[in-house]
């Protein structure tokens, strides 16, 4: 079939690289994009750290440039939100009533933040979910007036908002009902010496705790948590996670289970209709199931295969996951999976807090984190499923990338 108009629902990462890929393998047709916010499409990773720090901006974290927008001639409606998909014409009905017709429907819906009973959103301004650039704003004049706060949820979200408070001298407490911050994404042992760093620079983490009540007023919160423990704080962020925006595309009829549904390609159960970013449970033949990835480089790298199957070309990438946090003045980097992990091994040190770790699972790689040596991790992802020689892995007299490039003996 000629594909000559493609829609895509959504403005965020994987809605334009979805679009640009597709005009940079050739596609002349009409690309739309609607987004239901107001802003032109913004890189989200700078709103806990950058933007809330006051060091970036709305312009600096343009994800499309006007030139390019111009240049490659794409279409942004914002302020527009999707009401219903027609699959038998391809048509999107629109809220303000408008229908758009398209031969490819390319669903990037992304997510929103998971809510915490007891604090509801717009429930109190001293109250704060972080998802949006409207959310970061608001936030961001809190951390200026505000002393003491509170954080639900030790995820890469929290620690880098906890981080990035500590910069401004609030007084930070981080509430975390998991045994330890980041422990099922990186593991006991890379995960106290995260906690470490937080502690080390003020953050009062409280792990295996959770708020069993709250009383939020026009002058702050008081927070009983299950240990007994009360905090009487300014602002409370609550950051638990998101929920992937489905309903669109479950009341269409397309197959959603934890996400929309896809094969390898990013093609739904309906033809014509594809999704990725967040929102996608996309197959992956590594892991053997679908899975879906909450990360920028997974909605990059996946923004770039729907637009190659959206021309027919199907380029499936299944390579290691990789994301990445700026916290204080380090930069943590992580590649692979924790899971079935039966060695750690050491690469730099620790101690100096600038080093490299290796997950080992039978003598293979499987994973990598790092601090302030991202090109470590770079290397590491193209040795992820090879064996290795663990006393070769920690010299740092030997090059990584060398180990990558040859066969290194188990």
């Amino acid at each position: 079939m000629s594909i000559s108009s493609v829609a895509i629902v959504g403005t965020g990462h994987a809605a334009t690289v979805t679009a640009r890929t597709l005009r940079r393998r050739g596609f002349d047709g009409a690309i739309t994009l609607l987004g239901d916010e107001l802003h032109a499409p913004y890189q989200r990773p700078p709103l806990s750290k950058e933007f809330l720090a006051g060091t970036s901006d709305e312009t600096s974290m343009a994800l499309l440039t006007p030139k390019v927008i111009a240049d490659n001639d794409i279409t942004i409606r914002t302020g527009t939100r999707v009401d219903t998909i027609d699959v038998e014409c391809r048509a999107l009905r629109l809220v303000d009533g408008d229908t758009l017709t398209a031969d490819a429907i390319v669903i990037a819906t992304g997510g929103r933040p998971r809510l915490l009973p007891g604090f509801a959103i717009g429930s109190s301004p001293r109250v704060h979910y972080l998802r949006t650039l409207d959310d970061a704003q608001r936030l961001r004049d809190r951390l200026r007036h505000g002393a003491r706060l509170a954080i639900i949820g030790g995820g890469f979200i929290g620690l880098e908002i906890a981080a990035t408070a500590r910069g401004f001298g609030l007084d930070v407490t981080l509430i975390e009902s998991g045994t330890q911050i980041l422990e099922p994404r990186l593991g006991t042992r890379i995960a106290d010496l995260c906690a470490h760093i937080h502690r080390r620079k003020g953050v009062d983490l409280r792990c295996g705790v959770g708020v069993t009540s709250s009383e939020v007023t026009d002058t702050g919160a008081k927070l009983t948590l299950s240990d007994g423990t009360v905090l009487d704080v300014d602002d409370v962020i609550v950051g638990i996670g998101i929920v992937p925006n489905t309903e669109l595309a479950s009341a269409a009829g397309l197959t959603v289970d934890n996400g929309i549904v896809v094969d390898a390609c990013g093609r739904s159960s309906v033809p014509g209709i594809f999704a990725v970013g967040d929102v996608a449970a996309r197959f992956s033949a590594s892991a053997g199931r679908h899975v879906r990835v909450e990360h920028v480089d997974n909605a990059n790298r996946q923004g770039a295969v729907v637009a190659r199957a959206v021309l027919g070309e199907d380029r499936p990438d299944d390579s290691a996951h990789w994301f990445w946090s700026d916290q204080y003045d380090l930069n943590l980097q992580f590649t692979g999976t924790c899971a079935g992990v039966d060695d750690l091994v050491f690469r730099g040190s620790v101690d100096d807090g600038e080093f490299s770790a290796f997950y080992l699972r039978e003598g293979q790689i499987c994973g990598a984190f790092a601090i302030d040596r991202g090109e470590d991790i770079m290397a590491a992802r193209e040795m992820i499923g090879r064996p290795v020689d663990r006393a070769v892995l920690a010299d740092e007299d030997i090059d990584l990338w060398e180990l990558g490039e040859e066969e290194v003996p188990a």
